[in-house]
């Protein structure tokens, strides 16, 4: 789960009045007499494929419970059908593709404050998802044009081909809520080159466009004026095979043109980040960019000094085991560190200063780095027993 930060944004600038702000997170939670729940998502079979169309572009096509729901049922229907060739996934509306995990966020803090039957079943229902997207049979392509963050990142990155334009934003921003990058984060991202996986973990910075290709989080990139048209080449293929899909998204990357001979934006900073973020401590982390002193290293000391101590130091540990995981034991290990955040202070204390009262200013508990104990961490990974999340 996510917070969708563009949304909140959009919510932090607006100066709604409680009564429409109360309505707001009402719509969001599926209590508007408004809301049609089958049309947040469309699943239809066209071509060769089965298309899973996010349909809440008001909202950047925030996840939310029963989405997630329907979406695994189809891919699980789609995956045993014989006349179903390949899954394509995509968002409605030109801003994005998925924006992470709604105002659910807010139900799913409450939730965990009551200790309510949601906050485990969230979890649990998105990181299987995430599962069984990785295992998928046919092939899934999942194309990323705008805002993907979060919860979009969990549909989209453990599929066999991503595909980015321009208009694509990434980020992980978890730490700034007292969370950490799940849905799979601690699986991809420290396989991306060097140490970038843990620079973006950590600070929650933002890729865009050919950026998002150049760090291995798209395995394609495309004009997004020729998505419609590469949409239309993949439902015309007759009986595709996975080299075939490959083959029409690779026609579709090398005629490309925008951004092609631009440098990676972190080129400049990739022995830094490499060598910076390469300690196995949050402390020694932080000592490092003091030390280097650089415009750059100060910046990102600026930004990690905003985050919740606890959240830097699970993920960092998060990142580190979960280099030697499989994605399934990952997860695993995400939804024990999810219900740890649920029964802690800072997700909750994240969630009301970024989203319910909207200060900016999280009191997070322990307030320090130091104050965060091993034995702190430790608990963060124990074995639920009986409730772990098993595959």
């Amino acid at each position: 789960i996510s917070s969708t930060y563009s949304w909140l944004s959009f919510l932090r600038c607006s100066r709604f009045n409680s009564f429409k702000r109360t309505h707001i997170i009402l719509q969001h939670l599926g209590m508007s007499k408004h809301t049609n729940a089958a049309d947040e998502v469309l699943l239809e079979r066209k071509g060769c494929a089965g298309v899973i169309t996010l349909n809440r572009p008001k909202f950047l096509n925030a996840l939310n419970f029963t989405m997630l729901r329907q979406i695994y049922l189809q891919l699980k229907t789609w995956e045993q059908d014989p006349e179903t060739f390949l899954i394509i996934i995509k968002g409605a509306g030109e801003k994005a593709f998925c924006a992470g995990g709604d105002i659910i966020v807010v139900e799913v803090s409450e939730a965990g404050k009551a200790k309510q039957k949601l906050a485990q079943d969230f979890f649990r229902e998105e990181y299987i998802m995430n599962s069984a997207i990785d295992s998928c049979r046919k092939p899934y392509v999942a194309l990323i044009h705008g805002i993907t963050m979060g919860g979009g990142v969990g549909l989209s990155v453990h599929g066999q081909f991503r595909v980015a334009t321009e208009k694509t934003v990434f980020a992980m921003p978890e730490t700034a809520i007292g969370l950490f990058p799940d849905v799979g984060g601690g699986y991809f991202l420290p396989r991306l080159q060097g140490k970038l996986g843990y620079f973006l973990a950590l600070t929650g910075f933002r890729l865009k466009g050919r950026d998002v290709h150049k760090a291995g989080i798209a395995t394609h990139f495309v004009d997004s004026e020729t998505l419609g048209m590469l949409e239309e080449d993949l439902l015309a293929l007759k009986s595709p095979s996975r080299e075939n899909i490959a083959d029409v998204l690779e026609i579709y990357h090398t005629k490309s043109k925008i951004d092609q001979d631009k440098s990676f934006i972190l080129e400049e900073h990739m022995g830094k980040i490499n060598s910076l973020f390469s300690a196995n401590t949050m402390e020694q982390i932080i000592e490092n960019l003091q030390q280097d002193g650089s415009p750059f290293a100060l910046e990102q000391l600026k930004i990690i000094n905003k985050m919740s101590p606890t959240s830097l130091k699970i993920t960092l540990r998060q990142l580190i085991e979960g280099t030697s995981k499989t994605l399934q034991e990952v997860l695993t290990m995400e939804y024990r560190l999810s219900q740890a955040c649920m029964g802690g202070h800072d997700f909750h204390e994240g969630v009301r200063a970024v989203l319910i009262d909207k200060d900016q200013s999280p009191k997070w508990k322990p307030a320090d780095l130091k104050e965060v104990t091993d034995e702190d961490v430790n608990n963060y990974f124990k074995s639920l027993g009986s409730n772990d999340l098993i595959f």
